[in-house]
């Protein structure tokens, strides 16, 4: 991954409104049966996307509103980078989220509750911060290793692919 400084400068009044949206709808997303999750996307001063929480509903662990913001962003834009936008969420991201906004490229991530309200909600944010701190051998779910002699193959294949489209 590429260092990039970028103007992280910024407007406390758009802020304030970008957060609030994204709370509006963690908030709404509980109404409807959902999780207590919300997210916009916002380049320029102009929303890309918003997502919501939809672990339960999609059946799908990964479907966190980050995530769901990010890649609906993604395809709003046409594009796997998000340089130049700021991801505004009604909670600091979890271990997951943090990564995906990394991969994404944003340029900033703005939180309001953090990892400790989400456990007092009873949510595990703050529970997988920890676990990385640890060794994985002390981890529930078993991390190994299992390496062939073709285990780099799929990346000899990336790097003699002339036309690939590097991130």
């Amino acid at each position: 991954m590429t260092d990039r400084i970028t103007d992280r400068t910024a407007d406390p009044v758009a802020d304030l409104t970008w957060i609030g949206r994204a709370i509006d709808l963690a908030v709404e997303n509980v109404a409807a049966g959902g999780g207590p999750f919300g997210a916009v996307i916002v380049r320029d001063g102009e929303l890309l996307a918003a997502g919501q929480n939809r672990v339960t509903r999609d059946l799908d662990p990964t479907a966190h509103a980050e995530v769901c913001a990010i890649r609906a962003a993604c395809a709003a834009v046409g594009d796997f980078s998000l340089a130049g936008a700021t991801l505004y969420t009604s909670c600091e991201p979890c271990p997951l989220c943090l990564s995906a906004s990394l991969w994404a490229r944003l340029d900033r991530v703005v939180y309001a509750a953090d990892r400790h309200d989400a456990a007092l909600g009873g949510f595990d944010d703050r529970d997988f911060y920890e676990l990385f701190a640890r060794d994985r051998s002390t981890w529930a779910t078993a991390i190994q290793e299992l390496r062939p002699a073709d285990a780099g193959a799929p990346f000899d294949a990336w790097l003699t692919k002339r036309d690939r489209v590097d991130y």
